[in-house]
């Protein structure tokens, strides 16, 4: 017997983190549910690793926006319309 798959759904949401605001304490990458957040390996122009958005699996649930104490430093686009 076949095997229906279900279409892909669209990301909930995704995550852009400004790079040379970010001081990679990395609270937001222990808060993430989905856990979608990593620390990169690049240093910013301060010389801090920073947090990096994997790129797929964000629910849009804002929580990483939240844990961050650098104002701006994270922005969270969540889509209304994804399934």
């Amino acid at each position: 017997m076949d095997e229906v798959k279900a279409p892909k759904s669209r990301p909930a949401g995704r995550v852009e983190v400004r790079v040379d605001e970010c001081k990679g304490c990395c609270y937001c990458i222990e808060q993430c549910p989905p856990k979608v957040l990593v620390l990169g390996t690049t240093l910013n122009r301060m010389g801090y690793r920073t947090a990096k958005y994997v790129g797929e699996g964000c629910t849009g649930c804002g929580i990483c926006f939240y844990a961050c104490p650098e104002p701006g430093a994270i922005t969270v686009y969540k889509d209304k319309t994804a399934v």
